[in-house]
């Protein structure tokens, strides 16, 4: 992992950075964290674990509905969503409308590449939350100078965000580096919003550390992909730690 700057990652379910198999960190001086670093740790591996996990998951989400490669001037609706070239781009402003439902997820799945470019913007609208907004990345993923992001990126090579753009979500890279600018990156728990009457106790799961998050209910999508932690990065990727409220 590269940073450059002054960089701040944070957020109330916790801003880790795990670095697995490899422990190379450059430029951790300047980097604000709210968490803990984990270098090449049993948290990290398991983590690595989680975020294949995840991004199969998110890749093989459907109905699949295929649209154009560029992004930015439209609204899109809850659902699945592949790019007609295997890639996706944002120029200017994205808009994700929820409808009013707070669980309602977004997914957009590439074979290739994510890049956004300078100063564009990911906005929600009508209860969407960033915690159900989710980019499974082919390859790898740019985000433009000042522009602001919004969900958890998947990749499956590397991520590089570029100066001053801000994230509201999680960078995960599976097999490449991952390289920050004076960012801002921010994450929380985000539990599903249900009917008192349909409420049902939420359980940690069985035989795993101490550090993983309570299970999340009716999410329309794994609960295997709402982990809960900033950031996690190894030479091999970006990985993401799970903790409880």
């Amino acid at each position: 992992m590269t940073n450059t700057g002054n960089t701040t990652i944070n957020g109330d379910a916790g801003g880790d950075i795990g670095l697995h198999p490899g422990s190379a960190f450059t430029g951790q001086a300047s980097v604000t964290l709210s968490g803990v670093v984990h270098a090449a740790d049993d948290v990290a591996k398991q983590a690595k674990v989680d975020l294949v996990t995840a991004y199969d998951d998110a890749a093989g989400r459907t109905p699949v509905t295929i649209i154009p490669t560029e992004l930015g001037g439209t609204t899109l609706k809850p659902g699945v969503y592949a790019s007609e070239s295997g890639d996706f781009k944002i120029t200017g402003e994205l808009t994700l409308d929820a409808e009013c439902d707070p669980n309602a997820v977004f997914v957009f799945q590439m074979t290739s590449t994510l890049i956004t470019e300078v100063d564009s913007e990911v906005t929600l609208i009508g209860d969407a939350r960033y915690c159900r907004v989710f980019w499974q990345v082919g390859s790898s993923a740019t985000l433009g100078v000042g522009s602001h992001f919004v969900g958890h990126i998947f990749a499956l090579t590397s991520i590089e965000a570029h100066t001053n753009a801000t994230i509201q979500g999680q960078l995960l890279a599976r097999n490449g580096s991952v390289t920050l600018d004076s960012n801002t990156i921010t994450n929380g728990l985000c539990e599903s919003e249900q009917p008192e009457e349909q409420e049902k106790p939420l359980e940690p799961e069985k035989d795993k550390p101490e550090e993983e998050i309570k299970k999340i209910p009716n999410t329309g999508i794994s609960s295997s992909i709402l982990y809960s932690a900033t950031l996690i990065t190894s030479l091999g990727g970006l990985y993401v730690l799970r903790r409880k409220k």
